[in-house]
């Protein structure tokens, strides 16, 4: 959970700095100076949108590391921690990919996978998660975060993210100049107004959860396929249900204080789920062929 919802929070923090910025730089008022320049704006939008996008990806494992606290092993530890070293090492081989950094982080059941690239990705499982499930258990978990570097995940998100934010700028500046010009009928002057700032900076927040809805959506698509991946890794699916239904029953881990208030429990929040309940991925697993 913590690998989407970290790339989705930071990038929506990057593209409201970066639209802030444009604003307070006037780069909008070329957008705008001799009626609505829809070509230009839309260069622009995806300029914003898809920059934003990739700033957090490029950022997206020192933030994990340092949100989660994630203490990098090397396997020459204890023997548990060489066991996980090598669990990752074959998985990675079995996908085709670098061998990810390993990482431990003290906390209540959860495990994360992000970085940019599928060579030099990151994988760090928390001190619940090895207490609470057996050594197969884990080694479903591990398998999901490795199929999820070996799907290029992190990548696909990003650019559903871009395209999000594409529109979360390119919308908020069309309704931002129709509502500046309805606000200022009569008035002779070159350039938005400040009914186009207030607006525009109004709208970026507000398109921007809408966003992060649909991108939610995609996120939990792409949790089935990595449920599946693991289950191909390892041989046989039942594993990866056997960690799920154990998943379904621990108390879940602790976000970073940073994001807590978008801890996903009921209600809307439910929209923002970046991973289906517990007994869908189950079900879905069950009914898959393997491959």
């Amino acid at each position: 959970m913590k690998r989407i919802l970290l790339f989705v929070l930071t990038n929506l923090a990057v593209v409201v700095v970066l639209g802030v910025v444009a604003s307070l730089l006037g780069v909008n008022r070329y957008l705008t100076a001799s009626g609505l320049n829809l070509g230009m704006l839309l260069a622009f939008a995806a300029i914003m949108g898809f920059g934003g996008a990739i700033i957090s990806l490029l950022i997206s494992k020192p933030v994990a590391k340092w949100s989660a606290g994630v203490q990098v092993i090397d396997g020459t530890g204890s023997a548990d921690e060489a066991w996980i070293v090598a669990t990752v090492r074959k998985f990675a081989d079995q996908a085709g990919i670098g061998m990810p950094e390993v990482g431990i982080f003290q906390g209540e059941p959860n495990a994360f996978a992000t970085g940019a690239f599928k060579n030099s990705a990151l994988v760090a499982v928390s001190t619940g998660l090895l207490q609470g499930m057996t050594r197969e258990e884990v080694e479903a978990v591990i398998g999901h975060e490795v199929a999820h570097i070996a799907n290029g995940d992190m990548v696909t998100m990003t650019l559903i993210q871009g395209v999000m934010n594409t529109f979360v700028v390119f919308l908020s500046r069309v309704i931002g100049y129709f509502v500046d010009g309805a606000l200022s009928k009569g008035e002779n002057r070159s350039g938005p107004g400040i009914g186009y700032y207030v607006t525009t900076i109004v709208l970026d927040i507000l398109l921007g959860f809408l966003a992060a809805i649909i991108v939610a959506w995609f996120s939990r698509q792409r949790e089935f396929r990595a449920d599946r991946g693991s289950a191909n890794l390892m041989g046989r699916k039942q594993p990866m249900i056997q960690a799920l239904a154990r998943l379904g029953g621990m108390v879940p881990g602790q976000l970073p204080k940073s994001i807590q208030a978008f801890g996903i429990t009921s209600g809307v929040g439910k929209l923002f789920s970046t991973h289906p309940p517990i007994e869908e991925r189950i079900a879905k697993l069950q009914t898959e062929q393997q491959a």
